[in-house]
C-alpha cells in the first residue's frame, strides 16, 4: 500500500494536469523561485527536465518554456558543449526577491496609517500602467483615481522605479481614519475579497489531505515531499500575490487567508528536508551538485520548523 504522502501528491498532480492550458512555465517559474533560487539559481537543462517529469512536463514543453523565459527576461541560458544550464537573470533575481518577501514573509503589526494615492490627468497608457502597478502592490481603487493601502507605502513599494517616475507626479498622502467603521467600509470599496476568500478556502480544502496525510507514521517520501512543496507554493504564490494583505482587524473574522498561511506553513516545514534530499538527488548545475541551501530559507514563515 503507497504512503499516504505519496497518493495525496499523485492527487495533486492530476489536478495539476487536468488544467487546461497546461501552464508549463508558470510551474517552472515555482521551482525556480521556491527550490532552485536558494541554492545558487542556476540548474542543467537535463536537471530541470528531470525534476519537471513528475508533474508531467515533457521534455519539450521544458526546452520550450525555458526558452520563452529567458526571452522575457527571467532567465539567462549558458553552453558548454551540447549541454546547457538556466540561471537567474539580474533582473529575475529582483522580481523574485520581491515574490519572496511577499510569499514568505510574516506581516507586522498595522500601525493605522493608511497610504493614498490621487493620480492626476495623465496619458491613458501611463494610466494604465501605474494603476496596474499599484494594483499588484495591493492598493485598491476607492474612488476614480484615487488608491489606498492600509500598510503598504507607495514610496516603498517599488512603484517608482518601475513605472519609470510616473508615481512622482502623483499625490501622495498618509493618513490616519479614527473610525473603524469607516475603515471598514473602505475596504469594501477598494477591494472584492469574496472570491479570493473563495479561493483561500479552495486551497484549504485541497491541502489539508496533505497535512493529514503528513501525520501518519514514518518518514515522508522525498519525490512526494517535493511534489507537495512545489504544488503547495504553485497554488499559494498564485493567490497569495492577488491578496492585498489587508490587516487581519479590516478582515473578517475567521479569514480563509489567515487558515492558507498556517496551512502552507506547517506542510512546508514537514516536507522540506526530504524535499532538499530529492531535489540534491536529481539536479546538478554545469560545475557539479547544486549548493547547499541558502541559510535564509530557513526563515520562510517565520523560521521552517523542524519536523
Amino acid at each position: 500500500m503507497p504512503q499516504p504522502l505519496i497518493t495525496a501528491a499523485a492527487a495533486l498532480v492530476a489536478r495539476f494536469r487536468r488544467q487546461r492550458p497546461l501552464r508549463g512555465g508558470s510551474l517552472i517559474v515555482t521551482i525556480f523561485g521556491d527550490s532552485i533560487m536558494p541554492r545558487g539559481g542556476a540548474i542543467a537543462l537535463g536537471s530541470l527536465i528531470r525534476v519537471a517529469a513528475p508533474f508531467g512536463l515533457n521534455e519539450r514543453l521544458v526546452r520550450t518554456a525555458t526558452a520563452r523565459l529567458a526571452n522575457e527576461g527571467w532567465l539567462d541560458a549558458r553552453r558548454a558543449g551540447n549541454r546547457s544550464e538556466y540561471r537567474l537573470s539580474t533582473g529575475g533575481r529582483v522580481r523574485f526577491a520581491e515574490a519572496t518577501r511577499r510569499i514568505y514573509d510574516l506581516h507586522s503589526d498595522w500601525s493605522g496609517r493608511w497610504s493614498l494615492v490621487l493620480l492626476p490627468p495623465m496619458r491613458a497608457a501611463d494610466r494604465r500602467r501605474l494603476r496596474e502597478e499599484l494594483t499588484w502592490n495591493g492598493f485598491g481603487e476607492i474612488a476614480a483615481g484615487v488608491y489606498a493601502h492600509p500598510e503598504a507605502q507607495a514610496r516603498e513599494s517599488g512603484v517608482e522605479s518601475k513605472t519609470q517616475g510616473l508615481l512622482s507626479k502623483s499625490l501622495i498622502f498618509n493618513a490616519n481614519i479614527e473610525d473603524t467603521t469607516a475603515a471598514t467600509r473602505l475596504v469594501g470599496l477598494g477591494w472584492d475579497l469574496q472570491d479570493l476568500g473563495r479561493r483561500y478556502q479552495d486551497f484549504v480544502t485541497r491541502f489539508e489531505r496533505v497535512r493529514t496525510a503528513l501525520r501518519t507514521r514514518g518518514g515522508p517520501d522525498a519525490q512526494a515531499s517535493f511534489i507537495a512543496r512545489t504544488l503547495l507554493i504553485h497554488d499559494y504564490r498564485r493567490l497569495h500575490l492577488r491578496d492585498p494583505l489587508l490587516p487581519p482587524r479590516l478582515l473578517q473574522n475567521d479569514w480563509p487567508g489567515a487558515r492558507a498561511a498556517e496551512l502552507c506553513r506547517e506542510i512546508y516545514s514537514r516536507v522540506f528536508a526530504a524535499s532538499e534530499q530529492y531535489l540534491s538527488s536529481v539536479a546538478l548545475q554545469l560545475e557539479g551538485a547544486l549548493p547547499a541551501p541558502d541559510r535564509s530559507v530557513m526563515q520562510r514563515f517565520g523560521g521552517i520548523e523542524r519536523p
